[in-house]
């Protein structure tokens, strides 16, 4: 078996995090006979210093023809001058859209080391085991018109939130068979309340819900749901929700789980390659200095092998690994360890060759 494998590191922390998940999974997949092929693009910043652009051709096009892509990060205040489709994170959203994906994965799961390392108490805490789905390529992200125009008083502003039913029960038919592989419970949310786009999405994933009679659906404002997510967490279990509900609940979710740095992210189309990464930016304050958390981008990593490469065996691993290294106090400074990047990196890797080649030894 083998696997081309498209990376792009990015800007600020991301060259760092994605150097050491490459690392462990190259591990992995060497230890369990995959041919890993890996080719290295200019994504963002470092595109746009390199070809004018933050999403260059050759780059959308070798993602198209790979059968995975990990990205660390995009942005830094050294191109935060750039406006419209100059700015680096127009390179992130013309990629996800270039791909296909229409479908975000984000996982948080709570570690039972990391309770106090959260500002929400650990009794609240404890037990949250959920995905948020969130929709990817449509919403005021992508919808039209999107302009600005005028000046002075009259200076105007415009994004529009455009969705169409088919893009809803796409991502949500995503939801409801995730919920059906794991506790059963579905919450929709969304602002139909008030918003046209939000009541053709109640509507929608309402009518999708009879496909799947064993999936309790339940549907949720917004800004109630908001405060169920750091006053309930553990009662959740898979979220659907549109593009910007869903970009904001999920840095929200990140508190939980005791850093942003901890959480990875898969994004799914119909067919075709995955974009994994961690759903942490780019941090250029800590940039170069070796200490970014890598554990969101090496559990990107075990998304990549589960969902692209159809190894659910070795993310299990993988994702088993990491729990031992946690366990084993290896943190980084944003969860109160002393660890370097590098360092949490080679701890993974050691770990989660020693588990694959003892059950290659058990099983032969």
């Amino acid at each position: 078996m083998g696997a081309h494998v498209v990376s792009l590191p990015g800007d600020g922390v991301g060259p760092e995090v994605t150097a050491v998940a490459l690392e462990v999974l190259t591990a992995v997949c060497a230890e369990a006979g995959v041919q890993l092929e890996v080719e290295e693009r200019p994504i963002g910043g470092r595109a746009i210093d390199e070809t004018g652009t933050p999403l260059p051709e050759p780059t959308l096009d070798a993602c198209r023809h790979a059968d995975a892509v990990l990205l660390g990060a995009v942005g830094g205040p050294r191109w935060d001058h750039l406006r419209g489709t100059e700015r680096c994170e127009a390179g992130l959203l013309g990629l996800r859209r270039g791909m296909g994906v229409f479908a975000n994965l984000r996982p948080v799961r709570v570690h039972p080391r990391l309770l106090d390392r959260t500002t929400v108490r650990p009794e609240v805490v404890r037990g949250t085991d959920m995905v948020l789905v969130r929709e990817l390529t449509g919403g005021a992200y992508f919808g039209e018109p999107r302009e600005r125009f005028g000046s002075g008083p009259e200076e105007t502003a415009r994004d529009s939130t455009v969705y169409t039913a088919a893009e809803i029960e796409r991502v949500a038919r995503v939801a409801f068979s995730l919920a059906l592989r794991r506790r059963r419970q579905l919450t929709s949310v969304d602002k139909a309340n008030v918003m046209i786009t939000s009541q053709l999405w109640r509507d929608t994933v309402t009518r999708l819900a009879a496909d799947f009679p064993e999936v309790t659906l339940e549907h949720q404002l917004v800004d109630s749901f908001a405060m169920r997510l750091v006053q309930r967490p553990a009662s959740i279990d898979v979220v659907v929700t549109e593009n910007l509900f869903g970009d904001i609940l999920s840095d929200e979710a990140g508190v939980l789980a005791g850093s942003l740095g901890m959480l990875p992210s898969a994004s799914l189309g119909d067919s075709g390659a995955g974009l994994y990464e961690p759903i942490h930016g780019s941090a250029p304050d800590i940039a170069g200095r070796g200490v970014a958390n890598p554990y969101g981008a090496i559990l990107s990593a075990a998304l990549l092998l589960r969902h692209s490469l159809g190894r659910d065996d070795l993310a299990l691993a993988l994702e088993a690994a990491v729990d031992a290294c946690i366990d084993d106090g290896v943190l980084s400074p944003d969860l109160g360890g002393s660890m370097g990047t590098a360092v949490i990196g080679a701890a993974v890797r050691d770990r989660v060759v020693r588990r694959l080649a003892a059950a290659s030894t058990v099983g032969g």
